[in-house]
């Protein structure tokens, strides 16, 4: 995969891919602001803010209108936040590549915020608040950032809190998207049927004008502000939800490859260690899987697992226990090498659409400054040995440092605590 990249006066960044065998085109603005910007008051409005940008704009005043604009030529759109970022995309016939840009920058640029379609977003998020809350497999994933993060804007929901978004105003929505949404802090990343020159020339059309701003950061964290926390939601549920979490590294880290390994032998696929031992061997759990969130400064490991209420326990022994194999001892070779092909085969799967190469090149541009072809990270990944994993496995997964969230019919969980901190 090749690249190019062209940087505006004004310091937006311009990064495209090049993909001759695609009629398609995907065009997505990042901007570097997420949750973790946010005031405790206001916790949601990056969120709150996303969803306002498709509620109508000057030109488009009917929600409906930018919609019918995409989908009228077969396109697809929409958004996500993060905790450090929030990213729009389009993805079009090449043909309406000039279209996409127009109803992007119609959107950040021109929205109306109009007082009534505000209430009607305002009551829509609550409503996804509530449901959240309702899907007890979704909601203990927040509930253990809350547990590791107490007290820090990356332990709350990105969707904030219901009392929160009820109070966030018009006002303080029109001036957050003012001070966060500057050229400096965004990166437009295009892939498919598509020239770079072009993409430069549509950039400065609609964004070339747009003023960068004084720089803001995130509230800092570090590993040490971790906690060893405990949550538990007492509910009468079938299932016992289960989320064990722990302080891992941040992403500049240079071994966030050797933390990706590691993330893999224990959770990615059928054949990885937790699928194998929990489900296939122990039949605790239909569901066990694990994931690494990786930000500026810190990071999380964590570990699911929906089981029987009664076994609940032992389900929780048995993650600690592959947790403890991987600080015992090293991962055997034909493991090792077979973990890896799964990773590089998902790596070159996974670019086939205009969408994944578009955020290939885009989200590493927003964080790194710099892009990665997947021929370098893959041999990155192929350079991780047992030895590092091991190492890091210590370092890591500390029982002390475990934090833990339950959503069940649990009114005491000394055991399920005792299952996951004793040595």
């Amino acid at each position: 995969m090749e690249y190019e990249k062209t940087q505006l006066p004004n310091g937006l960044r311009i990064v495209t891919s090049r993909m001759p065998h695609v009629r398609s085109a995907t065009v997505i603005v990042y901007v570097a602001v997420g949750s973790r910007y946010e005031a405790d008051p206001v916790a949601g409005i990056s969120h709150f803010l996303e969803h306002m940008l498709f509620k109508g704009t000057e030109r488009r005043p009917d929600p409906v209108l930018i919609s019918e604009a995409i989908e009228g030529v077969g396109g697809i759109m929409n958004a996500s936040t993060g905790r450090e970022s929030t990213d729009y995309w389009v993805k079009v016939p090449s043909a309406h590549l000039a279209l996409a840009f127009d109803v992007l920058a119609d959107m950040l640029r021109h929205s109306l915020f109009d007082p009534v379609e505000l209430e009607k977003e305002r009551h829509v998020i609550v409503e996804e608040i509530h449901g959240i809350r309702d899907t007890p497999d979704d909601y203990v994933h927040d509930l253990v950032d809350r547990a590791l993060w107490d007290g820090h804007p990356i332990g709350r929901p990105i969707v904030g809190f219901e009392e929160t978004v009820e109070r966030i105003e018009r006002e303080e929505l029109i001036a957050y998207l003012r001070q966060h949404y500057r050229a400096d802090r965004m990166v437009v990343a295009a892939a498919g049927d598509i020239e770079h020159e072009q993409i430069v020339e549509l950039v400065e059309r609609y964004f070339g004008d747009l003023e960068p701003g004084a720089p803001v950061d995130p509230h800092p964290a570090r590993l040490e502000d971790a906690r060893s926390g405990v949550y538990v939601l007492t509910r009468a549920t079938e299932q016992a939800h289960l989320c064990l979490a722990w302080p891992a590294l941040p992403y500049r880290d240079e071994r966030r490859f050797v933390q990706g390994m590691l993330d893999a032998v224990l959770s990615s696929g059928m054949s990885s260690r937790l699928f194998r031992e929990i489900r296939e061997r122990l039949g605790l759990a239909y569901e066990v899987y694990g994931y690494v969130r990786e930000y500026a400064d810190v990071g999380q490991g964590v570990v699911y697992a929906g089981t029987d209420i009664e076994r609940a326990e032992r389900a929780l022994r048995a993650v600690r226990g592959e947790l403890d194999k991987l600080v015992r001892e090293p991962v055997p070779t034909e493991e090792l090498e077979r973990t890896k092909e799964l990773r590089v085969g998902r790596i070159v799967m996974g670019l086939e659409d205009s969408r994944a190469v578009a955020g290939w090149i885009g989200g590493q541009e927003l964080v790194f400054g710099e892009v990665l072809t997947p021929e370098e990270v893959i041999a990155r990944i192929r350079a991780v040995t047992s030895e590092q994993i091991q190492a890091l496995a210590q370092e890591l997964l500390r029982p002390e440092r475990f934090a833990l969230a339950v959503i069940g019919p649990f009114e005491d969980a000394e055991r399920l605590v005792a299952a996951v901190r004793e040595s």
